[in-house]
């Protein structure tokens, strides 16, 4: 993807990835099909990387369920289309089946891809379609990065803060207690040092560069007083804030307390990092208290808040996917009701839904008021690490940012060039915020949030 080309009206797709930024007039992708599929207005293809899959699971099960609950009673079907996660998260099939004019009606989408394909004119107004009431009920906050001026363009399924998660066993071994856990920077890598073997590393962040790694840096920018883009008037990226953030992964990484590269698919695996001996302490989302009890079941681990830097304000950051509607599908208003019905019902139903994704085959926090009280009654949060997710680590959470593809790239490239090139934090900072400024000097589109 190129990062920091200029944005024009006729801007479409550069290697593979929808460049946006500019939103100047007239939208920027051509009329799309249904999902390249030869789709009509009676049938709409979802795409997604949950299901069906071929391990058949829980969640995969969940979204077949909810597909055939909608096609026994709509005229107008829904088809899902699978894709594994990495093809989904890390590669471009989403990105060039719009560029080709043949997106899918129906797809996935995190905060921080959201203006990508807003900006380029492709995402339903679901607002007509979701009464006040179904709105009211949506957590507070949450519909935000989802939204301009006002009208509603994804409803999340979920809500996933990061937290730190650790070995109680390593603990242990290093004669480290629950009194021991950091609470701050430079105790978190003073720990590391101590929780570090021959055979396992003290600490984990993501070195793996992409839309995730950036989103578990976030909350370390921002409690350092940083922002990607200019906030209230501030300095942008070239702050001693992100300075200093820049710097904490660095010194993870040159002091060997932390590898440069995690097991498995990245360190949002807990059961392949931290279950595994591979890490003492390594940084994941709530996602990772199913993946322990599915992955490793008997594994004693505990969880605790991200630590915060001297004269910092606590900070976490809360993610989610959310369904979002092509609007130049084949029928994007039959796709609008679809995923009002899906995730905005407030029947009993519509909350049972909710409810059995976010606490039963996966563990999130529900994105909805509603939900959320079922699940409190069903005993859903007596787990203790969800406890510690529900009480200390949400309270201060802020919404994963929606920025540029323009603007995430730079920040991506200031994150590896501190973390994993050696490059002095101030100077990856300073590289970052010369392209994001020229770039912001131009753009035209939705507010970056």
């Amino acid at each position: 993807m190129s990062a920091f080309e200029r944005v024009t009206r006729r801007s479409l797709l550069r290697g593979g990835a929808v460049v946006l930024g500019s939103a100047m007039a007239a939208p920027l992708l051509s009329a799309c099909g249904s999902g390249g599929n030869g789709g009509s207005s009676k049938e709409l293809t979802f795409w997604n990387f949950y299901g069906p899959n071929p391990q058949a699971d829980a969640q995969s099960k969940w979204f077949t369920d909810l597909v055939a609950a909608w096609n026994a009673n709509n005229e107008v079907k829904v088809k899902l289309h699978y894709l594994p996660v990495s093809e989904y998260l890390a590669g471009t099939a989403l990105q060039t089946a719009f560029s080709a004019g043949q997106g899918p009606d129906i797809f996935l989408l995190s905060p921080g891809d959201f203006l990508r394909y807003y900006n380029g004119g492709v995402l339903t107004d679901l607002t007509p379609h979701l009464k006040p009431d179904q709105i009211a009920d949506f957590d507070g906050g949450v519909l935000d990065t989802r939204k301009v001026d006002g009208k509603v363009y994804g409803l999340p399924m979920e809500r996933e803060p990061l937290a730190m998660y650790y070995s109680i066993d390593a603990f242990e071994q290093a004669k480290l207690s629950e009194g021991d856990l950091p609470k701050t920077w430079d105790q978190l890598l003073d720990v590391a040092a101590k929780l570090t073997t021959k055979d396992r590393f003290g600490l984990l962040f993501e070195t793996i560069p992409g839309y995730y790694q950036n989103f578990t840096w976030y909350p370390f920018m921002w409690m350092a007083g940083g922002s990607a883009v200019p906030e209230n008037g501030g300095p942008g990226f070239n702050a001693p804030g992100i300075h200093n953030a820049l710097k904490l992964w660095q010194d993870a990484i040159t002091t060997k307390v932390a590898p440069r590269k995690p097991q498995g698919d990245g360190a949002g695996n807990a059961p392949a990092n931290l279950g595994s001996g591979f890490v003492a302490m390594q940084q994941s989302g709530i996602w990772s208290v199913s993946q322990m009890e599915q992955g490793k079941k008997d594994f004693p681990y505990g969880v605790f808040p991200l630590p915060v830097p001297d004269g910092g304000t606590y900070t976490t950051d809360i993610g989610g996917w959310a369904f979002v509607g092509n609007a130049k599908g084949a029928n994007p208003e039959a796709a609008a009701k679809f995923i009002a019905w899906a995730l905005a019902a407030t029947d009993a139903d519509g909350v049972e839904r909710g409810r059995q994704w976010n606490t039963v085959v996966k563990t999130n926090l529900p994105a909805r008021k509603s939900v959320q009280e079922a699940a409190k009654a069903a005993g859903a949060f007596d787990k203790p690490a969800l406890k510690v997710f529900l009480d200390q680590v949400v309270p201060g959470g802020r919404g994963e940012p929606r920025y540029t593809p323009e603007v995430y790239k730079a920040v991506s490239d200031a994150i590896q060039a501190a973390q994993l090139g050696g490059v002095a934090p101030a100077q990856a900072a300073a590289d970052a915020a010369g392209k994001i400024d020229a770039f912001l000097k131009g753009y035209k589109g939705a507010a970056m949030l």
